[in-house]
C-alpha cells in the first residue's frame, strides 16, 4: 500500500474537521449578530415610527395603520412653522445656542483641564480626578435643585445663562480628555520645547492642542447630544417660553394636545425635525468620531 492510500483519509478527516470547525464558527457568530440586529430593530423603530406619523394630518394619526404613510408632511411643517408666529423654530435657535455654545466652552475647559490633570504632577491631583469620577457617576437629577438655588442666588434663574453654564463643566468631557492627552501627548516632546525655552501655555496652545483635537471632537460631539436632548434643567430653570430649548417647548406643546388633540401632529413634526440637527452633525464629523477612540487608545 502506497503512502499516498495511506495519507487520503487523513486529509479527508482534517478537511472535514476543518469544515465543522468553520461552520461551528459560523454558527456561533450568528448569535451575536442577530443580537445586535433585534437592538437595532429596537431604537430605530421609534426614528421609523416618528418618520411616519409626521406625515400624517391630524385626522390620520389614529385612524389609520401605524406604519402607513400619509401624504400630509409639508402641510404639517407649514402649520408648525405658523403655530405661535413661528416659536418652534425660536426653540430650535435656542437649543442651538445653548448645546452649541456650551458643548464648545465646555470642550474648552474640557482640553486645559484634561491637559493639566494629564501632564502636571502636583499634590491632590489624583483626588481632584477621583471627584470628577464621582461627578462622572452622579445623576444629573441630584444636581438639578442645588443647580436652581445656586442660580437663583445668583439672580441668574429664568436667563439663558441658567442653562448655559451649568453645561460648561463636564467631568466626562475632562475624562476623556485627560484619557487622550496621557495616550496621544508625548512627555518627550513637551520636555524639548521647555528646554528650548517655551511656555507653558505655549506648549499646550502649539504642541498639546493640535494632536489632541481628535479627541477634543468626541469631546465636543457627546457634550452636543447631552445639551441638545437635555430636559430636566431647562424646566426647571426657565419660565418664559420664548426661552425654551426645543425639547421643553415640544414637551409644552404634548401638554396642551390633551385638549387640543390636533396638536399632537405638531409635536410629532417637531421631533423629526428635532433630530435631524443630530443627524447632520453625526454625518459631518463621523470620521473624526471614529478615528478617535482608535488613536487615543494607541499611546505613541
Amino acid at each position: 500500500m502506497s503512502a499516498t492510500t495511506v495519507a487520503r483519509p487523513g486529509l479527508r478527516k482534517a478537511k472535514a474537521s476543518g469544515q465543522g470547525a468553520a461552520r461551528r464558527s459560523r454558527r456561533a457568530g450568528l448569535l451575536p449578530t442577530v443580537v445586535l440586529l433585534l437592538g437595532a430593530a429596537y431604537c430605530l423603530l421609534p426614528v421609523a415610527w416618528v418618520l411616519v406619523a409626521s406625515t400624517k394630518s391630524s385626522s390620520d394619526l389614529f385612524s389609520t395603520f401605524t406604519f402607513l404613510p400619509g401624504t400630509g408632511l409639508a402641510r404639517n411643517i407649514s402649520d408648525l412653522t405658523a403655530y405661535r408666529d413661528g416659536v418652534y423654530w425660536k426653540w430650535m435657535l435656542n437649543s442651538l445656542f445653548y448645546a452649541g455654545f456650551g458643548a464648545l466652552l465646555s470642550t474648552a475647559v474640557s482640553a486645559v483641564s484634561g491637559y493639566a490633570l494629564a501632564k502636571y504632577r502636583f499634590r491632590g491631583r489624583e483626588s481632584i480626578f477621583n471627584i470628577l469620577l464621582t461627578g462622572v457617576l452622579m445623576p444629573p437629577v441630584i444636581l438639578a435643585i442645588p443647580t436652581y438655588l445656586l442660580m437663583a442666588k445668583a439672580d441668574l434663574a429664568d436667563s439663558y445663562l441658567s442653562v448655559l453654564l451649568p453645561s460648561i463643566l463636564s467631568p466626562y468631557g475632562i475624562y476623556l480628555a485627560r484619557i487622550y492627552a496621557s495616550a496621544a501627548v508625548p512627555d518627550d516632546v513637551i520636555e524639548a520645547a521647555r528646554m528650548d525655552g517655551a511656555t507653558e501655555w505655549g506648549i499646550f496652545q502649539r504642541i498639546a492642542l493640535p494632536v489632541m483635537v481628535p479627541g477634543l471632537v468626541t469631546v465636543f460631539l457627546f457634550q452636543f447630544v447631552a445639551v441638545w436632548n437635555n430636559f430636566l434643567l431647562p424646566f426647571i430653570m426657565l419660565g418664559d417660553d420664548n426661552k425654551f430649548p426645543v425639547t421643553l417647548g415640544l414637551y409644552t406643546l404634548l401638554q396642551q394636545g390633551a385638549s387640543a388633540p390636533a396638536l399632537y401632529t405638531l409635536v410629532i413634526t417637531g421631533a423629526l425635525l428635532a433630530i435631524v440637527p443630530l443627524i447632520a452633525l453625526f454625518l459631518v464629523i463621523q470620521r473624526f468620531w471614529s478615528l478617535d477612540l482608535l488613536s487615543g487608545a494607541v499611546k505613541s
